[in-house]
């Protein structure tokens, strides 16, 4: 037995006949009205009700207090919390309460039985119950169960009580209710009426009609009505068994999901539904119409739409053209955005962005300028070179704003897989186009300013090389019909701008970086981040910090002593951090109550920013034997590199430490070959190696250093080590060295340059073949170095000891400083060098010379 309520909704009731019918001659004139929400109760229908509102709470107590008789009326509308008598019908059951149980949130639970039809004739009161005048329905008498033999029936009505308790049979066999117990119930009643009542209470009807049937008081008629909702429903039940068993009959063991899809396909289509996929696709149609595209492109995707059209909806390739399509409708075939030719605004804004950088603005202003002239020329193909902080990401983005372009940016650092850059096929499960693509759909417009970050850090494995993708990617002469694996389409990129950014140029693949047009972009020096950190880093950072320009006072001194020392770089990131520092201290202070303003001057930084992280150079001491300084370059910029020579007694074994490359180990023996060859210009004798060890490091040894530029370097404090001549402190040097002493040109001279002027040094000695991109260094450079151009390792030499190379080795004394060695004559015999030692670090110098 299923049970109903009168507040809230419950599972619909079950086949049961009371087991004796009641008297129905002592209803009284009044009864409490119980309205009930989703039901209509008919006679003999037994049903338990969950009671919740207060006035039915109290029509129920009032039953029970006299002859537990209640008038069941069900409501028009459902959706009504207090039914008025407008909100109920006026026909309905007397029920009796058979049975009340009282649950602990105080809701009734009771167990009603319908006896009788009755109609309301009076609204006696409505609070605190509604309570209504009744008389009973009259209706031809019928035959009760186990009474007298019923009279003999019309053979039309027999047919039709026969055609109800079949088609009531094949409805519950074919909901799987079908029992013997039902099966003896429907044939025990033997009244058309008694039947009608019956099967209407357990038919799935809408509330008006099973109120229609209630007030039907002919029983044969009332049996009519039921016995065509019975067809309507036994249509209903038959059609929903067939689409199961249409959608069992696709399916197979391994294919339950698919039995469920198919399953809601048979439901969609009895339904209707398949207009709305016809009016999809329908949709997809007339956007491909109204979409520019390229005939090939247009040809493609019908094509493909016709395949989707022919499709069940619920097939895995249906679910992968559809995503084609909807990419190929988002991508911007033929839209571009408007380019804002406008040379001296463009100027304007470059420099309002970006300090210095000469060289990078008068290209792109050359370009707008040939744009403007020509609209049709293809974008070019620029590649940003320098290290890091320099300042190149941020010159994208620039660029797009002072061309008036969308600004698209992705990062191949780490990549390996070459279908980041073409995509993956569409045969491959969450297949996607490749960043290309996916940057212009984000873009919008076929022309954006594309910057493709970090270049020079992409890898190669077996899933394919990405900068071989990048080749078709980067060349103007192939990238007007791009094909991304996905798309399998020709897109044309040449309208595109794309901007490469990498730190250094021997990790690019050649055939790539000819396709670029490289343009570097050097280290800042001191002066130039002084006046970059108060135009835009300072002002970022108080800004980001929630402090008031007003609040902070940073001198020119103390941004200069933050750069000298507590930064050593190329670029700006170090010196943004360290401001960021001193803006976290000063945002504190204004956090406790000190409004300011706050002063940070030159010999306060150690306040904020703590002990200074690197010395001068000056401050490291006098030059040393067997100890040059040589400059390098790396991706970070310009660095400073120290060389160490020493000698001990051995078996002319050489020992090279400091993590250096198979270049640079080549340059140190090149450099001791010169030396040995020029041992009787030197002073030293024949054979002077072979009673000694030579131990050659480079400090920081987890650092990697390679490369042919540390040549004269080496060369210089091997011949310091062996002649016991100091190497000046305040000489730098940079060049590759022959077998014969010849200094080859090197490249990075920017970049050496500010690494030179930041260690403080003075003098740096330069291969006289690199004298013609001295120009390109900075002015304040070139005047802070004195830059000497040197074709010979003689004149290297010359310069950067402290004395002519013609000195004996200095013998190692057991404890001690020693003394500097004297000077010899010409001719002199010099001592067995195999007994001599290494001097201390300070030695009295020598005169300097040159």
């Amino acid at each position: 037995m299923s049970q109903y309520q009168d507040d809230a909704n419950d599972p619909g009731p079950e086949m049961e006949m009371p087991a004796q019918e009641l008297e129905e001659a002592a209803l009284p004139e009044t009864l409490p009205l119980l309205p009930v929400r989703d039901v209509v109760v008919f006679p003999y229908m037994i049903l338990p009700l969950f009671v919740a509102r207060d006035s039915s709470v109290a029509a129920v107590e009032s039953a029970m207090a006299r002859d537990q008789l209640v008038f069941l009326a069900a409501q028009v509308d459902q959706n009504v919390e207090h039914p008025a008598p407008d909100d109920l019908y006026t026909i309905g059951a007397v029920g009796m309460i058979m049975r009340q149980l009282r649950l602990p949130d105080g809701r009734l639970k009771v167990l009603v039985q319908g006896i009788t039809r009755a109609r309301v004739t009076a609204w006696e009161r409505t609070k605190p119950f509604i309570e209504v005048g009744i008389e009973p329905l009259d209706e031809p008498e019928e035959p009760e169960e186990g009474g007298s033999p019923p009279p003999e029936l019309p053979l039309e009505v027999e047919a039709m009580m026969r055609s109800v308790r079949e088609a009531s049979e094949k409805i519950l066999s074919l909901r799987g209710l079908l029992s013997g117990d039902v099966v003896a119930i429907l044939n025990s009643v033997e009244g058309p009426g008694r039947l009608a009542d019956l099967v209407a209470s357990n038919l799935r009807l809408k509330i008006a009609e099973a109120q229609d049937i209630l007030e039907e008081t002919d029983p044969v008629a009332r049996l009519k009505k039921v016995h065509d909702h019975l067809g309507k429903e036994l249509e209903v039940s038959t059609m929903q068994a067939r689409i199961q068993s249409e959608a069992k009959e696709e399916m197979t063991k391994s294919q339950r999901e698919y039995y469920l899809r198919e399953q809601l396909r048979a439901i969609r289509r009895e339904l209707g539904d398949a207009e709305d996929r016809h009016q999809e696709l329908m949709d997809l149609r007339e956007a491909l119409e109204k979409k520019s595209l390229s005939d090939e492109v247009r040809k493609e995707a019908l094509k493909q739409l016709g395949r989707l059209e022919s499709m069940q909806p619920e097939a895995a390739e249906a679910t992968i053209v559809r995503t084609w399509l909807d990419w190929v409708l988002e991508l911007p075939w033929q839209e571009s955005s408007k380019d804002r030719i406008d040379i001296k605004k463009a100027q304007r804004i470059l420099d309002q962005d970006h300090f210095d950088l000469k060289k990078v603005k008068e290209r792109i202003l050359e370009y707008l300028a040939v744009r403007k002239l020509n609209p049709k020329m293809k974008g070019p193909i620029l590649c940003f070179l320098g290290p890091p902080g320099v300042g190149k990401t941020s010159l994208g983005r620039s660029i797009a704003k002072a061309m008036g372009r969308k600004f698209v940016r992705i990062s191949l650092g780490g990549v390996h897989d070459e279908a980041e850059i073409r995509g993956h096929r569409r045969t491959y499960i969450g297949a996607l186009p490749g960043r290309i693509i996916q940057g212009l759909k984000t873009a919008g417009a076929n022309n954006p300013v594309f910057m493709i970050d970090e270049v020079d850090k992409v890898g190669e494995d077996y899933r394919g090389d990405p900068t071989s993708a990048l080749l078709e990617v980067l060349d103007p002469e192939q990238n007007f019909s791009f094909s991304d694996h996905y798309l399998n389409l020709p897109f044309d990129l040449s309208k595109v701008m794309f901007i490469a950014t990498a730190n250094q140029e021997d990790t690019i693949p050649e055939a790539l970086l000819d396709r670029m047009e490289v343009i570097e972009l050097s280290g800042y020096t001191d002066e130039d981040k002084v006046i970059i950190a108060r135009r835009h880093l300072l002002p970022r950072q108080i800004k980001e910090h929630g402090l008031k320009p007003t609040q902070v006072r940073i001198s020119d001194a103390a941004i200069f002593e933050v750069i000298r020392g507590y930064t050593r770089e190329a670029g700006l990131r170090s010196l943004e951090r360290e401001l960021a520092g001193i803006c976290r201290k000063l945002a504190r202070r204004v956090a406790e109550g000190k409004p300011g303003p706050f002063a940070v001057s030159a010999q306060g930084v150690t306040k904020y920013l703590g002990v200074v992280k690197f010395l001068p150079e000056e401050e490291k001491g006098e030059g040393e034997i067997g100890v040059a300084t040589g400059l390098a370059w790396t991706a970070f910029g310009g660095e400073v590199l120290r060389v160490e020579v020493s000698l001990t007694e051995g078996k002319a074994n050489l020992t090279i430490t400091g993590s250096l490359g198979e270049i640079m180990k080549e340059s140190v023996q090149a450099a001791l070959t010169y030396a040995r060859s020029r041992a009787k210009e030197f002073g030293l004798k024949r054979g002077f190696y072979e009673d000694l060890d030579l131990h050659l490091h480079v400090p920081s040894g987890a650092i990697p250093k390679d490369g042919p530029s540390a040549g004269i370097t080496i060369c210089t404090a091997i011949v310091s080590a062996l002649t016991g001549v100091p190497v000046r402190e305040e000489v730098a040097m940079t060049g590759e060295v022959t077998l014969t002493g010849k200094v080859l040109p090197i490249g990075g001279l920017k970049e050496k340059s500010l690494a030179a002027l930041r260690a403080g040094i003075k003098t740096i000695l330069v291969p006289e073949k690199n004298q013609k991109e001295v120009s390109e260094i900075p002015a304040k450079v070139r005047r802070a170095l004195k830059i000497v151009f040197v074709s010979h390792m003689d004149q290297v030499l010359e310069l950067a000891l402290t004395g002519p190379p013609r000195l004996p080795p200095k013998p190692r004394k057991a404890a001690g400083k020693s003394k500097a060695a004297p000077k010899t004559k010409p001719g002199t015999k010099k001592p067995d060098p195999a007994a001599k030692k290494t001097p201390a670090k300070k030695p009295t110098p020598e005169k300097k010379r040159g």
